[in-house]
């Protein structure tokens, strides 16, 4: 468990180290270990945060004691839960969070199957779409500083639009998760002051009803 528990603290800053122990200290021990970690860079800090999380969710009487940073931070973990649905009801929460740190969980979960999550994420993010938001800027900066990483999110909601969602929505433009990495994309060519590079077909246009 020492093991695991070092594992989580690494998901977050540094500064976070006391804070994380915080809220670890009213999470369920788990028979299975977080998975295949990934590393993302906040703010120049190297975090690793883990794939999936299995602990089952603490009371809420435990949760009312913690800090609201504490708080914050058990809900980042919980949106790596191996259940959809609580990785869901755990984003909804943190969406509208002004820390950096929380941005990787957010975007980690754009590449992500449920199409109710990527639903989810641009409907907690209005400010995403408008130029020079607080919103576009954190996300534009945390794309912008990891640009490895949003390839694979923009490769993998191609993916999964192809291999479940196809039959729904026969235009990628017309599938959630399209709009979500186009808005992740502008943001980050905001910020960063080049354009990024595309990895998912273009939306539908006037010209090209079929987005090619």
């Amino acid at each position: 468990m020492a093991r695991d528990s070092d594992a989580l603290v690494a998901a977050f800053p540094s500064r976070l180290a006391t804070d994380v122990r915080g809220a670890l200290s009213v999470m369920p021990v788990s028979e299975l270990s977080p998975l295949e970690p990934f590393p993302v860079d906040v703010r120049g800090e190297k975090v690793v945060i883990p794939s999936r999380i299995f602990s089952d969710e603490p009371h809420a009487g435990a949760v009312g004691h913690l800090s609201g940073t504490e708080q914050l931070i058990l809900r980042c973990l919980y949106s790596r839960h191996g259940d959809g649905r609580i990785r869901q009801r755990h984003l909804e929460r943190i969406l509208e969070s002004d820390e950096p740190w929380v941005a990787p969980f957010v975007v980690r979960l754009a590449g992500e199957y449920v199409v109710e999550i990527l639903e989810a994420i641009h409907r907690g993010l209005p400010g995403l779409d408008v130029p020079g938001s607080a919103q576009r800027r954190l996300y534009g900066e945390f794309i912008s500083r990891n640009p490895s990483f949003f390839a694979r999110t923009e490769r993998r909601v191609v993916s999964y639009w192809s291999c479940y969602y196809r039959w729904k929505y026969p235009v990628f433009g017309t599938y959630p998760g399209s709009a979500l990495v186009e808005a992740f994309r502008s943001a980050a060519a905001e910020q960063g002051g080049v354009p990024e590079p595309r990895r998912t077909p273009r939306p539908p246009s006037a010209r090209d009803p079929l987005g090619r």
